[in-house]
């Protein structure tokens, strides 16, 4: 077995010649735009967030331009990138930073998790990249790297693998090095987990730690890391009334946490009835939602449930009430025109087909 010296000696030979060094985030390497990619980064292939960081960087090119931004704007560029709690959370510590450290991005490990959105592994990799610190990380690359090459046993989501795993991050950092090559450690780790010990038909025989992979060796890489325990995802429905008038359709903005939090959408209810009712409390009928136009049905699938969305469309008619007109949460929607907010992907395109459908 390596000893540690020799596994992160190998780690950053590989990465010399091998390791992604022309990404967008790294040229120029500062906090600010490590922070961005890291957060973007999470649960995001690589090739699906360039396009976003890119268009995400020519609008809040520094901290106080992010700080500065109405949070609308930061969700609109978050649109379709899901897990919209990051952009809800990047928002707030960019604020936190202008307010309580000066527009500063903070130096230590302990004020840097203790921003909004921000754990101990994101923390380690804007720490040691950008501020070439010795600090280990234990991001989905590193956990498959480090439980194949230990035969690490058990879900990394159990608190005592975990602890397990970060103990081995640790023990693996490169020692007496340039400040430079912990920076370097950090970025070959994610590499060699994106391009080499991938999920599914890793390339062992191009992995500089193959000699001594217990994995490798005893031919049990597809049991680490050990998946977690299958349990039947949950089915949910839910009513999107899709209120229009001639190109304008009415949306609705969502509360800020919970399920699309902060983001514009259609009217949402769980089953007809509350829907229903929600339709007669703005003057409609009795009945409305009876002969409303159904779309085809739009499934969705959340991280932890999948839903099933049923898009009603309905003409607006008056009578109405405040609810069904412009507030600071409610507007109506030219669909020709650009949309200044966010969206939800389901909403994205159910807009779309309404698009199609008036033209």
């Amino acid at each position: 077995m390596a000893t540690t010296p020799e596994f992160s000696e190998r780690v950053l030979d590989w990465f010399d010649q091998h390791g992604r060094k022309d990404l967008p985030w790294q040229h120029p390497i500062t906090p600010y735009r490590v922070w961005i990619s890291e957060i973007m980064l999470q649960q995001t292939q690589v090739a699906t967030v360039i396009p976003y960081y890119e268009k995400f960087m020519s609008s809040f090119p520094d901290l106080e331009s992010l700080a500065n931004a109405p949070i609308d704007d930061v969700l609109k560029h978050w649109s379709g990138l899901g897990y919209y709690a990051r952009a809800r959370n990047l928002h707030k510590a960019a604020q936190q930073i202008r307010d309580e450290h000066s527009g500063e991005f903070p130096d230590s490990l302990e004020k840097v998790t203790a921003l909004s959105g921000i754990g101990r592994s994101t923390a380690g990799a804007i720490l040691s990249i950008a501020f070439k610190q010795k600090q280990a990380i234990l991001d989905g690359n590193v956990k498959r790297v480090l439980a194949r090459f230990h035969c690490v046993e058990g879900w990394y989501g159990n608190a005592k693998v975990q602890k397990q795993l970060w103990t081995l991050a640790e023990n693996h950092l490169p020692e007496n090095v340039s400040e430079q090559r912990y920076a370097d450690y950090t970025q070959a780790m994610m590499d060699l987990g994106a391009t080499l010990c991938s999920r599914s038909k890793p390339s062992c025989e191009r992995c500089p730690l193959q000699a001594d992979c217990s994995a490798k060796i005893t031919g049990t890489t597809h049991l680490y890391p050990t998946p977690k325990p299958k349990k039947a995802i949950p089915e949910r429905s839910a009513i999107m009334l899709m209120i229009y008038k001639d190109s304008d359709i009415y949306l609705e903005k969502r509360p800020p946490s919970g399920i699309w939090g902060g983001l514009w959408g259609f009217p949402h209810f769980e089953d007809l009835n509350e829907a229903n009712e929600w339709l007669e409390e703005q003057g409609y009928k009795s009945g409305t939602i009876d002969s409303a136009k159904a779309l085809d049905n739009y499934k969705h699938t959340f991280s932890h449930y999948r839903l099933t969305i049923h898009p009603l469309l309905i003409p607006y008619q008056n009578p109405h009430t405040n609810a069904v007109n412009e507030t600071d949460e409610s507007l109506w929607y030219n669909i020709h025109e650009e949309f200044n907010g966010g969206l939800a992907t389901p909403v994205q395109d159910l807009l779309e087909t309404f698009k199609e459908l008036t033209l």
